[in-house]
């Protein structure tokens, strides 16, 4: 009885490989990241916030390059009040006119383009937010990956520490064993019948992220992500120095900033210039009447140009100069500083990339199987009381750990990537 349990042991630790490691009650639904991806970019109220955002600024520069509208004026001039007519003195008119204001030459313009490359900062902020976006979905399919493949770790560690219980009071019943062993086994077990519940809370407080990014209800079911292959990094920092340059899209509304602001600067330097208010008008005469004779007056028309006296330059028109030409340097500077925060990133992000490279191939190649040895060794050598209950169960659960540890690293990994995707502002997997 004894030999068939430590046989079955050693023939359910022999197949406790990272090919394996996972093994769920049910079957569940499969995730697919590009669909989930897909399904947050249409349906993500932050997304559908800022595209009409950025689509109801792209209506504005049309607007900003038009005159204002004409104005239509309708009068009646020199009435005499003694007899409010309009045949008895000559000058008596009712009167029509129209008058159109004309900006300085070249301020149109530059209003136009300034409501442009307003629209042109709100469309990067929309495209950041969708990179954003689609960053914050693979985050969580990644950390779901992660739960889900410790989840079914945790479940096949804790039927083996099962078994080791088992074994550990056969041998007890028998005289061999000692009801230490009993007991740390016993613990072990709580302590993963524990992690699985935190597990768990893990796995719905992901889910609920996951469907708060979909815009969908929280308790929506969600399943369990696709198996997937290590995603290999291709570019060197300077290609994806360059790639963020000139595709991030915060990097790129800054710029729009920039020249949105050299334009206010160009645009309160034509200030100093009046603009100009033409009026046309025509009045219409009766027939004057006037102690039994009549005459007819021709009618009248009129023309005038008002211009606005820019005179208040020390208070007014220099300040807001002053005030343009701080804002551009402002924007200026935001734009190297935020430049060089991307390069540290891109810097600090490729490092922990080549890191997570190399502990996935030493996890792989090295750590697991050299634990997988050791724990057979450790269990070749307990069948022939060479060694004890305890460094067993501490061999196995080493193993535990660190295949946890590398699916965890694998997580980890694949958001950085990412991550760096979001930082360049295009697609590179």
């Amino acid at each position: 009885m004894k030999k068939i349990k430590i046989f079955f042991l050693f023939f359910l630790i022999s197949v406790f490989s990272l090919s394996t490691s996972l093994a769920e009650e049910k079957e569940l639904p499969s995730l697919k990241l590009s669909e989930l991806i897909d399904e947050a970019l249409k349906n993500n109220p932050g997304i559908k916030a800022l595209k009409n955002r950025f689509e109801a600024l792209s209506q504005k520069p049309s607007q900003e390059g038009t005159l204002d509208d004409p104005k239509l004026m309708l009068g009646i001039t020199n009435v005499p009040v003694d007899e409010f007519g309009f045949d008895s003195e000559s000058m008596t008119q009712k009167e029509i006119g129209i008058s159109q204001m004309f900006p300085f030459p070249g301020k149109l313009k530059l209003r136009s383009e300034i409501a442009q490359k307003e629209a042109d900062a709100a469309e990067k902020e929309y495209h950041h937010k969708v990179n954003e976006i689609s960053e914050k979905v693979k985050d969580v399919y990644y950390e779901l990956f992660y739960i889900y493949k410790t989840i079914g770790i945790t479940e096949k560690n804790k039927n083996l520490i099962t078994e080791f219980v088992k074994i550990a009071e056969t041998k007890y019943s028998v005289g061999q064993g000692i009801q230490q062993d009993i007991l740390k086994a016993q613990v072990e077990l709580s302590k993963i019948i524990n992690e699985q519940i935190g597990l768990e809370q893990e796995r719905e407080s992901a889910e609920a992220m996951l469907n708060s990014i979909l815009s969908r209800n929280p308790q929506s079911p969600v399943g369990k992500p696709d198996e997937f292959e290590k995603t290999k990094l291709k570019f060197s920092i300077e290609e994806l120095m360059k790639m963020a340059e000139s595709n991030m899209p915060i990097l790129l509304g800054i710029k729009d900033s920039v020249q949105q602001f050299e334009k206010s600067y160009s645009l309160a330097k034509k200030d100093y210039y009046p603009d100009f208010e033409f009026n046309l008008s025509y009045g219409q005469r009766d027939r004057l009447r006037a102690e039994g004779m009549s005459e007819d007056w021709p009618d009248m028309i009129s023309a005038t140009v008002t211009i606005n006296l820019p005179i208040w330059r020390s208070s007014k028109l220099d300040k807001k100069v002053e005030e343009t030409l701080a804002n551009k340097r402002m924007a200026e500077e935001q734009y190297n500083s935020m430049k060089n925060e991307i390069y540290f990133n891109l810097k600090d992000i490729i490092a922990e990339v080549k890191k997570g490279e190399r502990l996935l191939e030493l996890y792989k190649t090295g750590i697991i199987p050299q634990a997988a040895q050791s724990l057979e060794s450790a269990m070749a050598g307990y069948e022939v009381n060479k060694i004890d209950f305890l460094t067993l169960l501490d061999n196995q659960i080493t193993l535990f750990n660190y295949e946890i540890e590398y699916y965890k690293v694998l997580s980890d990994y694949e958001k950085k990537l990412a991550k760096l995707e979001t930082m360049v502002g295009m697609k590179l997997f």
